[in-house]
């Protein structure tokens, strides 16, 4: 059984999966002064209980690398995967200096691309099996992306540079990150876009009405739930045709994955859905209800 878990961290991301193969992951970062202690000990706990750490940073917005340096000082990041990018800030701070230090390693770096593989991320061997990531995007030849590049680089928003990656286990559930990828970006690369299908999709920039995904990679994924992410309700899309989870209401969001149940948890006492089972499962936080894909 491996567990996946989205911190409520505010305006941005934070999440990792505790795989079942001596992998743990985290996919960005988003400390405060007020959750720092808390989800720093939570996350060391489990790394130090793996044999492969890796942490995945889908781009350099303040909201996905915020507490940064405080996480490589504690966890010493020896795996860092990220878009190639020369993206710059004008006030740099402490975490995006890190963000460009960790980026632009040549030990610790391993560069995303549609299709890469990389031993124990998507690559299993004798000694443990794999992660089940997989990289949808980018395709650094497509013109979108060389030009999105160019803006990151030249001090502008970084969203767009953000990779598509699918977590997936053999024969059970499969889950999609987007970074924060926007509508209008997403519209020009649709056609070039494959995308598999994902029973959980994390809705790109927080769920945000700007970076809502289009409906022809909406039918592509085909998602069961689609979590929306953390910001001023005021600038969400709802996602109305769809299962939804608002983290604003629902706090943390634990997803253990068991075959082919996903038994999900969160940490508001009194959030409720209406399109799970109710399968009695007990844990630390609420139980939510199981999907069975």
């Amino acid at each position: 059984m491996s567990t996946v878990k989205s911190f409520s961290v505010g305006n941005g991301d934070m999440f990792y999966i505790n795989h079942n193969s001596k992998n743990f992951t985290i996919i960005d970062c988003c400390l405060s002064d007020e959750n720092r202690d808390c989800i720093v000990a939570e996350v060391k706990a489990l790394a130090d209980a793996n044999e492969i750490v890796r942490f995945i940073s889908t781009h350099p917005d303040d909201d996905h690398i915020a507490g940064l340096k405080d996480l490589d000082d504690v966890l010493k990041i020896l795996n860092f995967y990220c878009v190639q990018n020369e993206a710059t800030k004008t006030d740099e701070t402490d975490d995006f200096k890190r963000y460009c230090e960790l980026r632009d390693s040549e030990k610790k770096a391993f560069y995303l691309v549609r299709g890469c593989n990389r031993k124990w991320m998507n690559q299993g061997d004798e000694t443990r099996g794999c992660s089940g990531i997989n990289v949808s995007w980018p395709d650094r030849e497509n013109e979108s992306f060389i030009d999105a590049l160019k803006s990151a680089k030249a001090g502008e928003s970084p969203n767009n540079i953000s990779p598509i990656l699918k977590y997936s286990v053999e024969n059970g559930v499969s889950m999609m990150w987007m970074g924060d990828l926007e509508t209008v970006f997403m519209k020009t690369i649709n056609e070039t876009l494959a995308l598999p299908k994902a029973h959980i999709l994390f809705a790109p920039h927080h769920g945000r009405d700007n970076g809502k995904v289009p409906q022809a990679l909406l039918d592509k994924i085909a998602p069961e739930i689609i979590v929306i992410g953390e910001a001023p309700s005021e600038d969400l899309n709802y996602y109305s045709k769809y299962n939804t989870i608002t983290q604003n209401s629902a706090g943390d969001i634990t997803f253990e994955c068991d075959g082919k149940k996903i038994h999900i948890f969160v940490s508001a006492k009194d959030y409720e859905v209406d399109f799970l089972d109710d399968e009695w499962q007990s844990g630390e936080d609420t139980y939510l209800g199981t999907l069975n894909i």
